[in-house]
């Protein structure tokens, strides 16, 4: 917007909900609520300057089309976008659609992300820099905006989107006002347990930032985070937390740089060796995975958890991917649009290279299967999370709530619960799956194209001094 103003000719909001993404598989309900909330936290300040955006559901390009039988279309501003495939072909043909109407189009880096790199070669110190800058200030006059009335003239031209009836309440709402109380309170109080819990499932809700959403979908710029928390770091009380959360959110554009790179990451492993890897998807396998009922109960609850909130804790994320990888031997194309689909921050550049990181599939990462009792014992060791999202293991103590089928017939007759009748036994044995995947999966690890491919990656993403970083 800022470089919209500084033009002579009067700007005009749009945000249009395009039907190539309200039908595509990654995307839901709660995607497109929440971008709702955002808008419309957006009009009610720009009220005062007697304009507002204007909100269609349209394809973009037909879009142009109507608004140009009513206004010559100058400039268009937007921001670069690291998205999925039918993204990139869509802007293809609007950059084509501009040329041939005379229309330019200006786009603007988010995040640091830059397109057309070959290699990292200086990429850390251009995105510390890009970082650094002053954020631009929001002033305008209603002078520099489309008026309220030719935009409603507009709006005849279209056809409104509403979001659906599906229940958000247990989601964070959209907004700008909403990720900023989100930011205040993170650097006010939050942040101070952010390193010591952040891998608890229920702990990490209040002590991690939960500014991803806000991020992704911008409400707020990755930049102004950094900024903040680099001056809450010059306070130096508990840095530790500080430092740990400002090094995530450079991981977060060093992933986005990575997926804008390998694009075909989104369909495909990275490292051509695994691509001969045999998986047969399994129906039953996904769908009790999808529902939480797999018969493990860390699992089920942060199925449960994600698909009712929209949020999990990295942790958690990296435990629900390694199973259905892992102990269920399924394909992580087919987890994929499903977690897409729940994950209220849904950003492709993180989406795609972290689940084949959990993979095991990327030939230059420590190769992860994570032990879900193990795990559920350290992180949630009273069962709290569990028992809250999985209410048939309410009455099952706490040293057997993370594995019950250890429970004795006679001891589950004295808890009132029924080892495979109240809650299902694991679909697989967790021993033998786990030592399934890891044989196979460190064998791959000795190919020779997978070791071409593991040094064509490393050098072309590991960044200098960073190589932890991958």
């Amino acid at each position: 917007m800022h470089g919209a103003l500084n033009d002579t000719i009067p700007c005009l909001l749009l945000y249009a909900f395009e039907p190539i993404l309200l039908t595509d598989e990654h995307y839901s309900s709660r995607h497109f609520n929440f971008i709702r909330q955002s808008l419309n936290d957006l009009n009610k300040k720009l009220s005062p300057l007697k304009t507002k955006i204007l909100i269609v559901s349209e394809d973009i390009i037909n879009c142009l089309k109507k608004i140009e039988n009513h206004h010559r279309i100058i400039q268009i501003f937007s921001h670069q976008e690291t998205g999925i495939a039918i993204t990139f072909k869509r802007d293809k043909k609007v950059a084509s659609f501009c040329k041939s109407q005379g229309i330019g189009w200006k786009q603007y880096i988010q995040n640091g992300v830059v397109r057309g790199l070959n290699n990292r070669k200086g990429w850390r110190e251009n995105w510390e820099n890009y970082m650094s800058q002053p954020q631009k200030s929001f002033s305008a006059k209603a002078s520099q905006f489309l008026n309220i009335t030719s935009i409603r003239f507009l709006e005849r031209e279209f056809k409104a989107f509403s979001t659906d009836n599906t229940s958000t309440n247990n989601m964070q709402p959209g907004g700008e006002s909403t990720g900023r109380r989100y930011l205040e309170s993170f650097f006010k109080l939050r942040y101070f347990n952010y390193q010591k819990h952040i891998s608890k499932p229920d702990l990490a809700r209040v002590s991690c930032s939960r500014l991803s959403p806000f991020i992704a979908w911008g409400n707020l710029s990755m930049r102004e985070v950094v900024q903040r928390a680099a001056a809450a770091l010059e306070n130096k009380k508990h840095g530790f937390a500080l430092q740990a959360f400002s090094s995530r959110l450079r991981w977060q554009a060093h992933f986005i740089q990575k997926f804008e790179m390998e694009y075909s990451m989104e369909f495909q492993s990275v490292n051509q060796g695994y691509h001969k890897i045999n998986k047969t998807i399994d129906p039953i396998r996904i769908n009790a995975w999808e529902n939480g009922k797999t018969g493990v109960p860390i699992v089920d609850a942060a199925m449960r958890c994600l698909v009712a909130t929209g949020y999990l804790n990295f942790r958690m994320r990296a435990l629900v991917v390694s199973f259905f990888v892992h102990q269920l031997w399924q394909p992580w194309q087919a987890a994929s649009a499903f977690l897409a689909r729940q994950f209220l921050d849904f950003e492709p550049g993180i989406h795609y290279p972290q689940l084949q990181m959990q993979a095991g599939e990327t030939g230059i990462n420590t190769l992860r299967i994570y032990n879900p009792v193990k795990n559920g014992i350290e992180h949630d060791p009273k069962g709290a999370f569990v028992k809250k999202w999985v209410p048939e293991l309410q009455n099952v103590p706490a040293p057997f709530v993370q594995h019950p089928w250890k429970l004795t017939a006679l001891e589950q007759s004295g808890y009132g619960f029924a080892s495979g009748i109240d809650y299902p036994l694991p679909i697989v044995n967790l021993e033998e799956s786990r030592k399934h995947a890891g044989d196979i999966l460190w064998n791959m690890q000795k190919n020779k194209l997978v070791r071409q491919e593991s040094q064509r990656i490393l050098k072309r993403h590991t960044l200098p001094n960073r190589k932890s970083i991958q």
